[in-house]
This record gives C-alpha cells, structure tokens and sequence, in this order.
C-alpha cells in the first residue's frame, strides 16, 4: 500500500517532517540491573504531539531487539506527529543478561511493563534531555506499540493479566496512562496452545489471558506466521488479542507475512526470513491511523486507511472490527 494508494482516500496529503532523534538518553534506575537507556525520536515541528511507546521483541539479534532497532516505526511515526520512546529492555541480547541468575530471565517479562511506566514517570527529564521537545508533548494521549515478546509487553500494559511463574501469583501490569495500543506478533493465549518448548522456557506465557483487555486495540498478525517452537495452533494464535479480549478492536492480518511482518523490526534485517517492504510499509500505515483515530487526532484515519488497504485491486491483507 503505497502513499498514493493511502492519499487517493484522504482530502489531504500527511505531512511529514524531518525527525529529531537522540540516543541513548539514560535515566537513572535504582534496582535494575543496569540504568534504563533509550533513544528519544520526534518531529522537527509540531505542538501537542502524542506520545507512542515503543517496545522491542526478544529476537536473536545483537542491536534489533535495543534502542538501535525498530527504525520503520519508529521513523514512520516520528515522521508524523508521534513522539516515540524506545527503551532497552533487560532481556535485550546487546546487555548479555538472557542467561543472568534472575527469574524474570530470559524474558524480563515484568522489568519490561515496568520500564515503560517508568519512562512515563520522567517525562521531565526526556524533554530536559531533548530540549526542542519542551513545551510540545500532550503527556494526555499516550499509546503503546510493540512487536513480538514487544507485543506481549504492549498487551500487558493494556489489561491482558498473566500468573507470575515464580510464584503462581496474578499478574496485573496495567498502566492506565496508555489509552490506546497496536500489538503486532504478539503472543496468544496460554494453556494447551503452547508448544513444549515454550512452556519449558518461557512459562511466562503460560497465563496469558486477554478476557480484561479493554483498552482499545489493533492486533497486527502474519497469515503465514507458524512459529512452531511457541505454538501448536499456527498463525491463528496471533489473532488471539483481537478474538479474546472485550471492547474496541481491531485484527489485520497481512497476507503472505510472517513473524516479522514484512521486516518491522529493522531495515534490511536477516532475521526478517519474510522480507516485503508493501507489507511492513501496510503495517505501519495502519498503525498509524489506528492511533490517530483513537487518540481523538482524526476520526477518519482509521477508516481511510483501512479502506485503502481492502480495496486495492490485489488487498494486502484483511481487517475485522468490532
């Protein structure tokens, strides 16, 4: 779904600016095994811009899953009218904690909801950091995106609850300043749609239930992700977010992807065994004017954008609401 294909539904083209991009910005955190680095990104002008934060996947690249990855969302949002907050994680290959002594490894599953309730606690310091941004943040429109063990963090923190394997506990990371989110490859639920593998080694997983996942939603899925080694039920264990959680939805599920989404999670990356800049570009789009839409920005994106991607004369993929 190229720009054309998008504008041809739009009175307008988007505008879109030059981006302002710092990193690492670090914030001092007390308790973590390292401090909280992240990179700052937001367009050169513009008042009143909404926050997105961005959480990276687990993946076994050095830089991709850190502050150093996920250049196409966070350059496509910036671009247009997004401030976007990426940290690194604990579970983050370039820190070498994966196979630390800590029970939260390797995931760091609770570490990553909470750092990014922690970056919104310092909103101060990243506009400090940032001085441009001063002044132009609307701290009241926050949204979270995330790809992948990302999307399992964006989950939690819109009402998704899990039980902590440590010790059988509920777990409730909900940060109710996030009012908006896009989950892309994003874990399913637990129980039996598990594979061995994963409830051996990621038994975080295993108490995955979206039924108080109220906030509004769009699930991003591959029809083509099969992603044995997690599940046992194939691609449609992606659209679990979408099909079990209550309230506003939405599901796009992209045609010929797989786990990567046509390469979100960087430019050019070897990981991205599905490789298709139309599907990551449609990905992106979308995202964008889901969050639009549902941060009260523009209540036509959403239906512009979903309109464009279902009714080329070859649709990118498909799209349910609810």
């Amino acid at each position: 779904m190229s720009y054309t294909s998008y504008t041809s539904y739009t009175r307008d083209p988007v505008p879109v600016s030059p981006v302002l991009s710092l990193a690492p910005v670090t914030l001092p955190t007390p308790g973590r095994a390292v401090d909280l680095q992240l990179r700052v990104s937001a367009p050169m002008s513009g008042a009143d811009l909404p926050i997105v934060l961005l959480s990276h996947g687990h993946g076994p690249s050095n830089f991709l899953s850190s502050l150093h990855g996920y250049g196409p969302p966070r350059d496509f949002l910036a671009a247009r009218g997004f401030v976007v907050l990426q940290p690194t994680h604990l579970d983050s290959a370039a820190l070498g904690l994966r196979e630390a002594d800590d029970p939260e490894a390797p995931l760091y599953w609770r570490s990553r909801a909470t750092d990014m309730s922690f970056v919104l606690d310092h909103l101060d310091d990243l506009e400090e950091a940032l001085p441009s941004l001063r002044g132009r943040v609307d701290r009241s429109r926050v949204a979270v995106v995330g790809h992948s063990m990302g999307g399992f963090t964006a989950s939690m923190l819109l009402g998704a609850r899990g039980v902590d394997p440590t010790d059988g506990s509920p777990l409730d990371l909900t940060e109710p300043r996030v009012t908006a989110g896009v989950v892309m490859s994003a874990p399913g639920r637990g129980g039996d749609s598990l594979s061995e593998y994963a409830k051996e080694h990621y038994p975080i997983l295993s108490g995955t239930d979206f039924s108080l996942m109220r906030t509004p939603t769009l699930v991003v899925a591959g029809a083509e992700d099969v992603s044995r080694h997690l599940n046992v039920r194939g691609p449609e264990w992606y659209t679990d977010p979408y099909a079990l959680s209550p309230g506003r939805k939405a599901l796009l599920q992209l045609f010929g992807a797989g786990h990567a989404l046509g390469g979100v999670s960087g430019y050019d990356a070897a990981e991205a065994t599905d490789e298709n800049p139309e599907l990551a570009d449609a990905a992106l789009w979308l995202t964008w004017a889901f969050l639009r839409t549902e941060l009260g920005l523009d209540e036509h994106a959403w239906d512009f954008a979903s309109k464009a991607l279902t009714t080329v004369p070859t649709p990118l993929g498909r799209i349910e609401t609810r």
